[in-house]
């Protein structure tokens, strides 16, 4: 009952605010649909039984996943017709649905089968769907993009990266010098790789100097 209330004085607090700004009377339509649509999807969907409890953040996108969409792109393209499903999965992730990005590259899997671009896509899915752990699903997914096209370096780079978020730092330089390894010489990428290859060096030595090793895999 208290949710419908809330509702109620939302809807005429909505109806107020529209004659104090003057709202023209061809747009009242158009927001009571609106309001309308809401108190359906409130009926349909609302539990105002269930106690209150405070909210839990979905988990954010971090600056370095943003960085690395840009990389990514930039390794594989982004006009293609598989791209279409990995720009609905790059949403999911933003918001922080790692499911549905995963649902969503399987998807496209299923109609473009052979995509380099989605099996590359679909191990680094994976890998943030677990937690950032690099799981035998995720796995098969970047060993069956370097299957698909062994040439290219996207596929290492981006296990790399997988290892390198579970602290694997001595399987992600592997891979990673593998993918600068397969870099053209005149990719626009070249660079990116060289200077996260180097810093992962300089970590290594610094790891190694403190006496600590990371896990073997």
């Amino acid at each position: 009952m208290i949710g419908w209330l809330c509702f109620a004085a939302l809807a005429l607090a909505v109806s107020g605010a529209m004659i104090l700004i003057g709202l023209p009377r061809l747009l009242w339509s158009s927001v009571g649909a609106a309001i309308m649509l809401a108190g359906v999807g409130y009926a349909m969907q609302g539990r105002p039984s269930l106690p209150a409890h405070p909210a839990t953040p979905r988990a954010l996108v971090q600056p370095d996943d943003l960085t690395m969409f840009d990389l990514r792109d930039r390794m594989l393209g982004r006009y293609s017709a598989d791209a279409a499903y990995l720009t609905a999965a790059d949403a999911m992730t933003r918001a922080g649905e790692p499911q549905a990005a995963v649902r969503v590259i399987l998807g496209g899997i299923e109609h473009v089968p052979e995509s380099l671009m989605l099996w590359t896509a679909l191990g680094s899915a994976m890998a943030a769907h677990d937690g950032g752990h690099l799981s035998p699903p995720a796995l098969f997914a970047f060993q069956q993009a370097m299957r698909l096209s062994p040439q290219h370096p996207a596929p290492p780079f981006f296990l790399g990266l997988a290892y390198l978020r579970e602290e694997n730092f001595e399987g992600a330089r592997r891979y990673w010098a593998r993918a600068l390894a397969l870099t053209p010489a005149d990719a626009s990428y070249r660079r990116d790789v060289e200077v996260r290859l180097a810093l992962l060096d300089r970590l290594i030595a610094m790891r190694e100097g403190d006496g600590v090793t990371s896990p073997q895999r």
